[in-house]
């Protein structure tokens, strides 16, 4: 016997648009591999010690604040040009309604609806004016008016995921390491798994994520390396 319909909600979906999953990874991948490579740097030209320890403090508390101020930026100028063509929707619900209501009904004609149901549907959404104006902004605009990214925890997510990636290959110098073979194991463990979990959560294979920040972060920091131990070569 076939189980009557029901309404309920039989699955939920992660919060896809809050504006903070972008800006966390790119600080956390970001603040790991420049860190590195600007660690990797100095020691390539004048050894480990104490001047890789302030590279990699500089390089954090720098990178971390130009990452916040990066985000704020764009996401509120994102935000506010937003807003602003909203406020151009609205106008124009209020000053031709008619019209908005006829193009709305033609949305709904192109994406199959017959002529008829198209302008019932249209009319039952244009009846209510904050409810038109939400159709008519997701629909030609491809927002959630009440659910526009925000900048505070676009720059906060930023700042505090940046930080704790440039941490990572700072710590063994901190604790007093020599060389760079500590920090470039952490650093190495640290890409994989962060690649690797960002892959799980955007459901990837995990190891292709692992494997594909690991080659980027390696090939970053390889790089600066190589320049900076030819620059304290010629230096010398």
């Amino acid at each position: 016997m076939t189980r009557p319909y029901s309404p309920e909600k039989h699955h939920s979906h992660r919060d896809v648009t809050g504006g903070w999953l972008r800006p966390a990874v790119f600080g956390a991948m970001d603040g790991l591999v420049s860190n590195l490579a600007l660690i990797a740097g100095v020691v390539g030209a004048a050894g480990a010690g104490r001047g890789a320890v302030l590279a990699g403090c500089a390089g954090l508390i720098a990178g971390a604040c130009s990452m916040a101020a990066g985000e704020y930026t764009s996401v509120k100028s994102q935000t506010e040009l937003m807003r602003a063509e909203i406020a151009v929707e609205r106008r124009e619900l209020a000053r031709n309604p008619e019209g908005e209501q006829a193009e709305l009904a033609a949305l709904y004609r192109a994406r199959g609806l017959d002529d008829d149901l198209a302008r019932r549907v249209a009319a039952g959404l244009s009846a209510d004016p904050e409810q038109a104006l939400r159709v008519h902004v997701r629909e030609e605009l491809g927002v959630d008016p009440d659910d526009l990214p925000s900048p505070y925890v676009a720059a906060l997510s930023s700042f505090c995921a940046f930080a704790a990636g440039a941490l990572v290959p700072l710590v063994p110098f901190l604790f007093g390491a020599s060389g760079l073979v500590l920090a470039v194991v952490v650093s190495v463990l640290a890409l994989f798994g962060f690649g690797a979990a960002v892959a799980l959560m955007t459901a990837r294979p995990w190891w292709l994520g692992g494997l594909r920040q690991l080659a980027l972060g390696a090939a970053a920091a390889t790089v600066t390396f190589g320049l900076g131990h030819l620059l304290g070569v010629a230096v010398s």
